[in-house]
């Protein structure tokens, strides 16, 4: 098939490559120069591990194209995918500004072409309840009644999201066309071979689908840290707890780590979305409402620690953190814990020697020039106070602990993602606070 994908973001590239990696023609769309530029000199712009092969070889191919012209990418296209930011507003509710700029645009593209010629267009950004209809009406107001508009939310997790698209547990496809539903099965075809579920549905389904999705995994990581708190009060060890919880097959293993609070682009930006729309509708997710607040608190738990260590005083005192991205796998620091905690820490007076093993570009839009950026992990601790934990990257579990403890001034660690064994830091002769464990003083 002939594929237009109109945003050349995460989502959007994911989406352009994968499809191209199946045989279809993919022209991808950006409005920005300098990430075009980049593009047509086969350089990508997101870090995703596995992602660079397939966006060469695609390329090299002449399956997967980039242009600033979104006449060119729809002229031939059978299914156009919406892959375009869905920013959180300053209520919480999800700005659908780009989405509706876009099939705006579109919609007067087609209708000087000569109509829409039954093309389908697919919203795989994150959109509330009501988008499809919203983009419909763009449409038929705009002269394109043919126009067949799907919802077709994405389920990709940052790091893994290769593995996530050519693989998926399920394929969700909102749509009340039933050719449409049949293009985009075959589509995705090539994706489930191994019997994973594409799913049918009406489009407010789908709308509402990636909503819960995300709202029920975010509210399991906050169930994990306030139950946390509750081990650390009785005595009790929550990697213990989480692994017999996570035995039983009602519950699973997965999002059952407890820690200093979820950040990314989807977990608090759905969260919020879904907690507003719920308000407008009459119908508030209380639950959700206390998950954001808790979570929002979450992150300054091991600044509270550290304030708590040092008797309320950390001026002047500089303190290391490992790992700036909200998780491992990715240089995405958008609501990561890292920003609310180095900004606190600064606030309080404190110094940051700062490590992560691919953030470092994306820190610097954060802090400037208000912290040092270390060159490895060992830099990051000469001189230092103590150590935070604040991103599980592989490569800071099995450390060498004698040059920690040599670089560092007190042998002192704040793990936030409980990566070390409290037994084997007390034998090593650390003072060691983490989550849900006894801390080793």
């Amino acid at each position: 098939m002939n594929i237009g994908v109109i945003g050349t973001g995460y989502v959007g590239l994911v989406t352009g490559t994968c499809f191209a990696e199946t045989g279809n023609h993919v022209i991808c769309v950006d409005n920005d120069p300098s990430k075009l530029e980049k593009l047509n000199q086969a350089e990508l712009t997101i870090y995703e591990p596995g992602l660079e092969l397939l966006f060469y070889r695609n390329i090299a191919k002449k399956r997967l194209s980039f242009t600033g012209d979104l006449a060119v990418a729809i002229e031939n296209a059978e299914i156009v995918f919406l892959c375009l930011p869905t920013p959180q507003g300053e209520d919480g509710s999800a700005d659908l500004s780009y989405v509706f700029s876009a099939a705006g645009e579109i919609a007067s593209i087609l209708k000087k072409s000569g109509g829409g010629r039954n093309k389908v267009i697919v919203n795989k950004s994150t959109v509330p309840v009501g988008t499809s209809s919203a983009v419909k009406a763009i449409f038929t107001n705009g002269g394109i009644p043919d126009v067949d508009i799907v919802s077709n939310p994405e389920f990709l997790r940052e790091g893994f999201a290769l593995e996530d698209f050519m693989r998926p547990d399920r394929i969700v496809i909102g749509s009340d066309s039933k050719a449409s539903l049949e293009k985009m099965k075959t589509l995705y075809e090539p994706f489930v071979r191994q019997g994973n579920p594409i799913i049918e549905m009406d489009p407010v389904s789908a709308e509402l689908t990636k909503y819960a999705s995300n709202s029920y995994l975010a509210m399991r990581i906050t169930y994990m840290n306030e139950l946390a708190n509750l081990c650390e009060k009785v005595g009790a060890n929550v990697d213990l707890v989480r692994i017999g919880m996570g035995t039983d097959n009602r519950i699973g293993k997965r999002f059952l780590f407890a820690g200093i609070g979820y950040g990314g682009s989807c977990f608090p930006k759905d969260v919020n979305a879904l907690i507003r729309a719920s308000i407008e509708m009459g119908s508030e997710m209380q639950i959700l409402t206390v998950v954001d607040r808790l979570n929002q608190a979450r992150k300054l738990l091991l600044v509270e620690r550290i304030l708590e260590h040092f008797n309320k005083d950390i001026q002047g005192r500089q303190l290391a953190v490992w790992g700036l991205a909200f998780k491992p796998n990715t240089d995405d620091m958008r609501e990561a814990p890292s920003v609310a905690i180095i900004r606190r820490l600064l606030d309080l007076g404190a110094k940051v020697s700062a490590y992560d093993p691919v953030a470092m570009p994306n820190a610097r839009f954060y802090f400037k020039d208000s912290i040092q950026y270390a060159q490895d992990e060992y830099a990051a601790l000469n001189g230092s106070d103590a150590l935070l934990i604040v991103t599980e990257w592989n490569e800071f579990r099995n450390p060498d602990f004698t040059s920690m403890k040599s670089k560092l001034k007190y042998p002192l660690v704040f793990d936030g993602r409980n990566i070390f064994e409290p037994d084997k830091m007390k034998d090593l002769g650390f003072i060691y606070y983490s989550i849900g464990r006894k801390p080793v003083l």
